[in-house]
C-alpha cells in the first residue's frame, strides 16, 4: 500500500509496506527484498518506529503490526510508514506531543483527547488568523487519519473506530498544517509503482 524506492539512510534499498489479512483483521508488513547485510535490521527498526510512533501492536513472532481497534487507518498508515523510514537507525524514537507550534499564526495549536475516539483542537492564539489556522489543522487532520467532524465551530473531529489514538494523532499534527504538500509526496510516490506482495514474489 506504500512504497519508499531508494531508504535515504541505508543503502537506498527499496521498502513496502503490504497490507495482510490474519484472523479476519488488517495487519501491515514491513518488508524488503535486499539482501544487503543488516538490511533485517533496518526493517526491525522501522516496525519498532511505526510502534513507537503510531501507537500500534507488534506481534514479536511475525513482526506485523495492528492497531487495537482493529482498523486499518488506511491513509494515516500510510503516512506513519513514510515518517518512520525518514528516521535514521541512531535516531532514538520519541512519540509525538499532541502540541504543534504554528509558525503562520505564530500561536501552538493542541489535541485534547474528549473519549471515543473523539479530539478537540485549540489555540493559545488570539485573533481570527490564529483561529483559522486551528481550524486548518483540524481539517489537516480529517483527511491524514481519515477522520469525521463533531463539530466544525468547536475544531471537534472523532476516529470512525471510535477508539483513541493519541500517539497517531501527535505524529499527524506537523503535517496537518500544510495538507497540500503531504498529497503531493504521496502522488509522487504513488508515480514510482509498487512491488508485489510477498506472497505473488515468482520464486
Amino acid at each position: 500500500i506504500e512504497l519508499v524506492a531508494m531508504d535515504p539512510h541505508f543503502h537506498e534499498i527499496s521498502i513496502a509496506l503490504y497490507l495482510q489479512q490474519h484472523d479476519a483483521a488488517p495487519q501491515l508488513l514491513v518488508h524488503t527484498y535486499s539482501r544487503i547485510d543488516e538490511a533485517a535490521a533496518r526493517i526491525d527498526f522501522l516496525v519498532e518506529a511505526m510502534a513507537s510512533l503510531g501507537g500500534m501492536e507488534r506481534d514479536e513472532s511475525t513482526g506485523r503490526l495492528r492497531f487495537s481497534c482493529g482498523s486499518l487507518h488506511h491513509l494515516a498508515s500510510k503516512r506513519l510508514f513514510i515518517e518512520s523510514c525518514k528516521l535514521p537507525p541512531a535516531e532514538e524514537i520519541v512519540a509525538r506531543p499532541l502540541t504543534v507550534f504554528d509558525k503562520k499564526s505564530n500561536a501552538e495549536v493542541s489535541v485534547t483527547a474528549l473519549g471515543d475516539g473523539a479530539y478537540r483542537l485549540q489555540t493559545d492564539g488570539e485573533g481570527q488568523n490564529a483561529a483559522r489556522r486551528c481550524a486548518t489543522v483540524a481539517g489537516g487532520l480529517v483527511k491524514l487519519a481519515q477522520m469525521e467532524w463533531l463539530d466544525r465551530e468547536q475544531n471537534k473531529i472523532a476516529f470512525p473506530c471510535g477508539q483513541a489514538h493519541d500517539r497517531l494523532i501527535g505524529l499527524l499534527m506537523v503535517r496537518a498544517q500544510n495538507v497540500r504538500s503531504v498529497e503531493r509526496e504521496l502522488e509522487a510516490g504513488a508515480a514510482r509503482g509498487q512491488l508485489l506482495a510477498p506472497s505473488a514474489q515468482k520464486q
